[in-house]
């Protein structure tokens, strides 16, 4: 115990300046009349409506536990104060990215292999987990919940009434591009302002050029980014003159706000932003297919990662109880309920209906030919997305050298206890 809090502390020793954020009425795992109490906190704020209304029925549909569902605005500055603190909730709600990498080398998830319900989940997003441990870990330590897909949003009125085909290889996309330009339209809008949106094409192209254990390949010392990315970054920066002028000018929701109001034929973004979009414009018609990377359109691959998880904390007390919780997050009907507020991807098997914004994806979604975003594996702490950023408005002949070159060296810098981690589990396993 004491280890593992001297790795939480080392992990999460930057948010102990927040503590006074923690969220009131935690630890109790009784109510007054004796239900057992089950807490579960996660980072999707925009879904509180569909998650106020699941605690709501869960509540009215069980005598013996109480679920008490936690929406804040900053939930991984919340949660990760409370580990250091020793206040966890039972169950917490994440994505599949660094944080859960974080917290699973921490050893503070459950294993929870024994969950009946895992029989029900795809198995592409169960191994997706996979690649998200530092070094191979036996046992299941999250139930994949939903997912986003990430690719190509397109005006559909727009494409019929011009005749435009959807591209499958990286020569056809070009040529569409070039074929909407020569129409006086463009092609496509940029919120690069925010940084984190420069990671949209970067991934959805990246899924079809890398192998998705590339993070683990370069920590074990027998892969370089300057190599595996280095056909990503040149098409990504390819796309811009296909945008609008000066796009760091311009944020996600100004981006958002042109594509509703027709400004460009379509947008590299994930299903996240089809909310936003429908908010200026509900009546829009948008489809969307997957990011052709690659110039052979059997090797297209869809960008889709696990956007919402539930984990349950290796202290929690009651672990039936909060199996409980899990499988009434996963009856049909309540998935469905949450794919209809947030136009996700369901990662149960079943026959669910996805937004219609998603049917160009949804042969690949159906069939699993799907990887994990590559920035799933960045820390924060690298700034990855500023990287990019600079790089693509960096005009100078030596621009792409610069910019592989210090993504190795940014990386070293930011894991070397990941490395040294990986390179011992390989000495003990030779």
């Amino acid at each position: 115990m004491a280890e593992r809090k001297k790795k939480i502390m080392a992990l999460f020793l930057a948010v102990t300046t927040v503590s006074g954020l923690l969220l009131g009425g935690c630890g109790k795992k009784e109510n007054a009349e004796g239900k057992v109490v089950i807490e579960l906190v996660h980072y999707k704020p925009e879904a509180v409506d569909v998650f106020e209304a699941l605690e709501e029925k869960f509540n009215e549909t069980h005598d013996d536990i109480e679920l008490v569902i936690d929406s804040p605005n900053d939930a991984m500055v919340i949660l990760k104060t409370r580990f250091i603190r020793e206040n966890n909730p039972d169950i917490i709600g994440i994505g599949g990215d660094i944080n859960y990498s974080n917290f699973l080398d921490a050893n503070m998830l459950m294993d929870i292999s024994d969950f009946d319900g895992l029989s029900e989940i795809k198995e592409n997003y169960l191994s997706t987990n996979k690649d998200l441990e530092y070094v191979p870990k036996d046992g299941v330590y999250a139930v994949p919940y939903m997912a986003n897909a990430a690719g190509v949003l397109y005006n559909h009125s727009m494409f019929q009434e011009h005749g435009w085909e959807i591209p499958t290889t990286w020569e056809e996309f070009l040529q569409l591009c070039e074929d909407i330009q020569s129409e006086g339209i463009q092609p496509l809008y940029f919120g690069y302002k925010d940084t984190w949106t420069c990671l949209a094409p970067w991934n959805a192209i990246a899924v079809n050029l890398c192998e998705t254990d590339i993070a683990y390949q370069v920590n074990s010392g027998n892969a370089t980014f300057a190599e595996a990315y280095k056909e990503v970054a040149v098409k990504d920066k390819e796309l811009l003159k296909y945008g609008q002028p000066n796009p760091v000018a311009y944020s996600y929701n100004d981006a958002c706000t042109a594509f509703a109001r027709g400004q460009a034929a379509m947008y590299v973004i994930g299903s996240y932003a089809i909310p936003q979009i429908k908010s200026v414009n509900p009546e829009m018609d948008i489809d969307s297919f997957v990011f052709p990377a690659s110039s052979e359109a059997g090797e297209n691959i869809l960008n889709s990662g696990n956007d919402l998880m539930f984990s349950v904390m290796e202290d929690c007390e009651h672990k039936e109880e909060a199996y409980e919780v899990l499988r009434f997050l996963l009856e049909d009907e309540n998935i469905q309920s949450y794919l209809d507020d947030q136009s996700a991807v369901p990662c149960k098997k079943g026959d669910f209906k996805i937004a219609p914004e998603l049917e160009g994806m949804k042969d690949y979604i159906d069939k699993g030919i799907v990887a994990d975003y590559q920035d799933h594996h960045y820390p924060s702490e690298m700034s990855v997305d500023a990287m990019i950023q600079t790089y693509l408005f960096d005009n100078n002949s030596n621009s792409l050298e610069t910019f592989l070159s210090r993504f190795d060296k940014e990386w070293i810098r930011y894991n070397k206890d990941i490395i040294s981690k990986v390179k011992k589990y390989q000495e003990k396993g030779e």
